[in-house]
């Protein structure tokens, strides 16, 4: 069992950044892929970035190559999503997430999920 637990987010400027954190439980967590999602009001979720237990590969969505980095820190259970320039349109609930298997963009391949944490980019 995972829990997950996201923070970080806020109200930010466009060109902005933010650096959100999932921390989370239990002794495995070296073990699992990790993934950010967001979801914006009227929209399904999206895959944002994902990391292999080990850190050594990572993944992104188009909407956000260059822009924003995931990372992770197997000694403190958590993960990081680093989010630079930011546009109106990064506006949304961001979830991390945790699968045991191997990193994926496919949301529903994900065991276990945080609450959210709502990032806000203002034009």
């Amino acid at each position: 069992q995972v829990q997950l637990v996201e923070s970080g987010g806020g109200l930010v400027q466009a060109g902005g950044s933010l650096r959100l954190s999932c921390a989370a439980s239990g002794r495995t967590f070296s073990s699992y892929a990790m993934g950010w999602f967001r979801q914006a009001p009227g929209k399904e979720r999206e895959f944002v970035a994902a990391i292999s237990w080990s850190g050594g590969s990572t993944y992104y969505a188009d909407s956000v190559k260059g822009r924003f980095t995931i990372s992770r820190d197997n000694a403190k259970n958590t993960v990081y999503l680093q989010m630079n320039s930011l546009k109106p349109e990064d506006t949304a609930v961001y979830y991390c997430a945790a699968r045991s298997g191997g990193v994926s963009y496919i949301g529903a391949l994900y065991n276990y999920w945080g609450q959210g944490t709502q990032v806000t980019v203002s034009s």
